[in-house]
């Protein structure tokens, strides 16, 4: 059985709970005072470092009043285990340790509640300012974004392939060797494996180098005859420069039928450059090697610029250089499943990056990758 204590004994541990209030207490005893006194802001430093806003602070400073009020009244502080031993002070005692206890905590509770109200009222305020909606102050319209160049001249490329009657075709980017090589009649050790060497994956998948892989798919699954383009976003493993990119935009074009001959490619080649560039456009063909087309031709057309007289665009040679194209390989045919004994086709490829530098006279490619909205704002 406990020994009973006097009042004497008892009250030392009533006065060390105090003690060690008050002690905690004088970071938070500015906030008795009214929000709207200059105190009360200037007790708010003491609550977070310089630089973040008072509205921060505020809310520093009521997290830990909360925290304070649990550690001094909550049910495991040491008043609440204090107000327990109360049965042990003697009899003739015991109103008296109950008086200061009651007092102790109403000592101790009054202001908690009032620096949490102030606190609570000071944050509610700044948040009605910051939310507050001036209907007396003119309007302002948000700046609207706009498409990117690449995108502009893609468009406009679909919308003339379309206009001949082309479907426009989509693919993965992540590709197997067979579709991203084999299929296109470049097989393993094959030179033109190197100039389009690309990135793997460890499990022998590869970002796609051309989107000639899209011709193949869709040959495989429409059968002949085909007429479609393929506009999308390729890998090679290059080194950035001014021309050269490792992740660039590609459109390649691919017409299967009966009877297609390289007249039917000069002509389609030659229709797209007039309605991109103008009807005075001029095309012409070189020979050229491609492993999945034969024959094969670069194809330039006329500097849109000077006309072909010559300037600083073209090099002063009047052509610029676009892309390749051929007659689509009978391997690549036979490998997606169409008869090279009785389809033939055309294919040819761009590069879209190129075509908007061109277009839009810019010395470095690598401006339509760096995201500056100094550049793109430009093509508003």
């Amino acid at each position: 059985m406990t020994a009973e204590i006097n009042f004497e004994d008892f009250k030392p541990r009533v006065d060390a709970i105090e003690e060690a209030f008050q002690q905690k207490w004088e970071r938070f005893r500015y906030f008795v005072l009214e929000p709207d006194r200059p105190e009360f802001a200037e007790g708010l430093n003491s609550f977070g470092p310089e630089g973040i806003s008072l509205l921060e602070k505020a809310k520093s400073a009521l997290t830990q009043a909360k925290e304070f009020q649990t550690e001094m009244l909550g049910r495991k502080s040491r008043l609440s285990a204090l107000r327990k031993e109360i049965r042990n002070v003697a009899a003739a005692d015991r109103g008296v340790a109950g008086q200061a206890m009651t007092r102790l905590e109403l000592q101790m509770s009054q202001p908690l509640e009032i620096v949490e109200t102030h606190l609570n009222h000071f944050i509610g305020t700044i948040l009605t300012r910051q939310e507050a909606l001036d209907v007396t102050l003119p309007g302002w319209r948000p700046r609207r974004g706009h498409l990117h160049p690449i995108t502009l001249v893609r468009e406009r490329i679909e919308d003339i392939f379309v206009s001949l009657g082309y479907a426009i075709e989509d693919g993965r980017e992540i590709e197997t060797d067979f579709y991203n090589f084999t299929a296109l009649n470049i097989p393993d050790n094959h030179p033109a494996r190197a100039s389009q060497d690309t990135f793997y994956t460890s499990d022998g998948f590869a970002l796609r180098s051309q989107t000639s892989t899209v011709q193949i798919h869709a040959m495989q699954r429409r059968g002949a005859p085909l007429r479609m383009i393929a506009p999308g976003r390729v890998f090679r493993r290059d080194t950035p420069d001014p021309t050269h990119n490792p992740m660039f935009f590609q459109v390649e074009g691919l017409c299967v039928d009966r009877g297609i001959t390289m007249a039917h490619l000069k002509g389609t080649v030659a229709e797209f450059l007039r309605r991109m560039f103008g009807a005075q456009t001029v095309t012409r063909f070189r020979p050229s090697y491609f492993p999945f087309t034969e024959p094969s031709a670069e194809f330039d057309f006329s500097c849109f610029k000077c006309g072909g007289s010559g300037c600083r665009i073209c090099k002063n040679s009047g052509w610029i250089e676009l892309g390749g194209s051929g007659m689509v390989h009978p391997n690549v045919l036979r490998g997606a499943g169409v008869d090279p004994e009785e389809f033939s086709g055309f294919a040819f490829g761009l590069g879209i990056d190129r075509m908007v530098a061109l277009m839009y006279g810019l010395d470095d490619i690598r401006l339509l990758f760096e995201n500056d909205v100094r550049f793109l704002r430009q093509f508003d």
